[in-house]
């Protein structure tokens, strides 16, 4: 396992149940942890607890490309090399499509597939002047498998696959990695606003999924976890 002291690495949705918990994993590991999200106070509070200088907090709404670019400059200020990307931002919105609007539906693929294309589009050039770098993208079980009321949630994310499954094919010839983590049902602040019934006892906690996207970064230079798949035991769907 590669070591992250060091190491340069940007954490979108840092401020979330998954993302916050993984930041102080990254943290007390030794690496450059700079903490993007659109919660100034809530990115401003994890700064401080962690002792995280105030030039790697990024104030980022990924579903507005300005926004990235504006984020990702300032990293590159600080860091002009980027070594990992973990992207764990987005959104769910979980309706039948009898509920489901328009808004929401466009909302949701802006969030979590849009997003994600922004912020590719501008890290993977900071990337490939060095030709090396990770990207971790967490598709969740959705974007393999659907569910009844998921129908925005399943496009963004099987989109989300799709997406990557094709710039992975792109990078061959460079050692720039992208890993995809297929996470089951997670309790976490995700479920807070949803109507719907679900065990959330039975569920991943959160400490124990930010330790696998933490496992994750540390994967061997000479190969590369093209997927991981962590879901509850009642959950096991593929």
């Amino acid at each position: 396992m590669e070591s992250l002291k060091g190491k340069s690495v940007l954490v979108t949705g840092a401020t979330g149940g998954i993302g916050t918990q993984l930041v102080r994993l990254l943290v007390g590991s030794g690496a450059k942890v700079f903490v993007a999200g659109r919660n100034a106070e809530k990115l401003n509070n994890l700064a401080i607890e962690l002792t995280i200088p105030q030039a790697q907090v990024l104030i980022m709404d990924i579903a507005n490309e300005t926004s990235v670019n504006s984020a990702i400059d300032q990293l590159l200020l600080v860091s002009p090399v980027v070594d990992i990307v973990i992207n764990a931002a987005g959104i769910g919105i979980i309706k039948t499509m009898d509920l489901l609007t328009s808004v929401e539906f466009e909302q949701t693929l802006q969030t979590n597939l849009f997003g994600t294309f922004y912020l590719l589009k501008r890290i993977l050039p900071v990337m490939k002047l060095v030709k090396k770098g990770l990207i971790i993208n967490i598709p969740g079980v959705l974007g393999k498998i659907p569910m009844a009321g998921a129908a925005a949630y399943c496009a963004s994310k099987y989109g989300l696959t799709g997406m990557l499954q094709s710039i992975r094919e792109e990078l061959k010839r460079t050692d720039i990695r992208i890993t995809n983590l297929y996470l089951g049902g997670v309790d976490s602040p995700f479920w807070d606003n949803i109507d719907l019934r679900v065990q959330r006892d039975k569920m991943i906690i959160t400490e124990e999924a930010a330790k696998a996207i933490w496992f994750l970064c540390q994967q061997p230079s000479s190969g590369v976890v093209s997927e991981m798949v962590l879901q509850p035991f009642n959950h096991q769907a593929i």
